[in-house]
Formats: C-alpha cells, sequence, structure tokens
C-alpha cells in the first residue's frame, strides 16, 4: 500500500477546485491509456460541490464521452426521493452535461428488497467490466466522503461489510439509521486506480485526525479499511477539517 498523499486547501471550494484538477488529470489519463474512464461517484455535499464544477468552469477538462458513472453507494429510496445520491448527482452533474443513459450505471434503491437490489448491482458490474465469476472490477476513479463517525461509501462502523471478502456490492443493515443501504464493498474500493476522499468542515476534524492516524480499527473507523491494493490514494481537505492531522502526514 502507498502513503496516501493529502492536500489541504482552505475551504470548501478550495476541495472542489483541487479535486476537479485531480479528477481531470486522472480521467484524461485514464482515456489516453484504456480508451475510456470507469468512475464510481459519492453522494454528500462536499462532492456535490465538485460536481457542479465540473458540470460548469471545468467541464472542458473532461473526456466526458468516454466516462462511464457508477456509485459508490445509494440509499434504499428512489431515484426521484430527496436523499437518492443518484438524484443530488444527477441535478448537479449528468443533467446540465447531458450524459446519455447507457453510461450511467445508477443503483436501483427503489427495489424493496434491498438484498436483491445489491446483488442487481453486482450482475450490473460483471456486465459493464466484462468480468468472470470471481474476478474484480478496477475503477479507474473512486469519489468517497468521510463521515463523522468514519464511515464511508455506506460501509458503517461495526457492520460485517467492513470484512467483506467475497461479494462486490452488499446491503447492510444501518442499526442506528434503522435502514437499509446499497454499498461497494472493500473488496471493489480497494481494487481502485485511484481512490479521491473529499472531506470538509471543522465537524471532520476529530474523525479524520483518528482515521489518519490511527491506530487501525476499521470497525471503528471503517474508512481505514480503503487500502487499495496497488492504487493511489488522496485527501483533499479544507483547513477546518485538517487541524489534528499531524504534520508529519502532510505532503
Amino acid at each position: 500500500m502507498r502513503a496516501p498523499y493529502i492536500e489541504v486547501v482552505a475551504d470548501a471550494d478550495g476541495v472542489a477546485r483541487a479535486s476537479a484538477d485531480l479528477f481531470a488529470r486522472l480521467a484524461t489519463d485514464a482515456v489516453r491509456s484504456r480508451g475510456r474512464c470507469t468512475v464510481a461517484l459519492a453522494g454528500g455535499s462536499t462532492p456535490l460541490r465538485l460536481y457542479r464544477r465540473l458540470a460548469g468552469a471545468d467541464r472542458q477538462r473532461v473526456p466526458w464521452e468516454a466516462l462511464e458513472l457508477f456509485w459508490g453507494d445509494e440509499r434504499h429510496v428512489g431515484p426521484d426521493h430527496p436523499d437518492s445520491n443518484f438524484r443530488a448527482s444527477d441535478e448537479a452533474l449528468i443533467g446540465p452535461l447531458g450524459l446519455p443513459a447507457d453510461r450511467v450505471h445508477r443503483m436501483h434503491g427503489e427495489n424493496p428488497d434491498a438484498a436483491a437490489a445489491a446483488a442487481d448491482y453486482e450482475r450490473t458490474l460483471r456486465e459493464s467490466f466484462g468480468l468472470d465469476l470471481g474476478q474484480v472490477p478496477m475503477f479507474d476513479v473512486v469519489l468517497l466522503g468521510l463521515g463523522t463517525d468514519g464511515h464511508t461509501a455506506s460501509i458503517f462502523p461495526g457492520t460485517d461489510v467492513v470484512h467483506e471478502s467475497r461479494r462486490l456490492v452488499a446491503a447492510p443493515w444501518i442499526e442506528k439509521l434503522g435502514v437499509h443501504r446499497i454499498t461497494l464493498t472493500p473488496l471493489v474500493l480497494n481494487r481502485a486506480a485511484a481512490v479521491m476522499f473529499l472531506v470538509a468542515g471543522p465537524e471532520k476534524a476529530d474523525v479524520l485526525g483518528d482515521v489518519l492516524r490511527g491506530p487501525y480499527q476499521p470497525d471503528v473507523w471503517p474508512a481505514q479499511v480503503i487500502r487499495p491494493v496497488a492504487g493511489t490514494v488522496s485527501w483533499l481537505v479544507d483547513r477546518s477539517a485538517a487541524s489534528r492531522i499531524p504534520h508529519s502526514l502532510l505532503n
């Protein structure tokens, strides 16, 4: 595992600018090398700032015609629900860019059976990446956020999915929320070529410090389980969120 790259910027808008720079570079490199770029999008307010920037000021920097979009996780709701990660991404990015439906692969959170929705998305991944049974997709770019409880995607503290090593997609029950979520598993996330964590706000300072400076306790801080086998991890964080990161870890 390579050491993470940590970039500290002034504020949430700075996180959007820095992450847009990195995203554009990663996407362009992937398309030049392989002819396409596969991306797993994240939910949350900080990634939305990135999406709006990519659909606006920075849209010409990304080869959108060669991108395929997936999701790292989804709420157990329909695509029109206010809590839907797909809806937020569609309004901020996909709709404004006019991306064709055949390159947008959403999780079907409206399925009453969350486990069936997860199994269906696993089939989507296998078909889209041309995988045989037992193979794992390798995303070019995975975008992730960080919850104040240390969760990322929908991998929450104390859930079995933290240690999932067989399934590509799972539908864990989140006890404290009283809901199922649908999420890519660490097995998939840790095969990515590049993982980008976007973190902003003083409420994230304590958890970010705990995640980055250890000890390794993924059942307590699930974001720690994201350790790509051969890929890179970049943390793009604002100054208020970075206040507890030791200077020795900063790039």
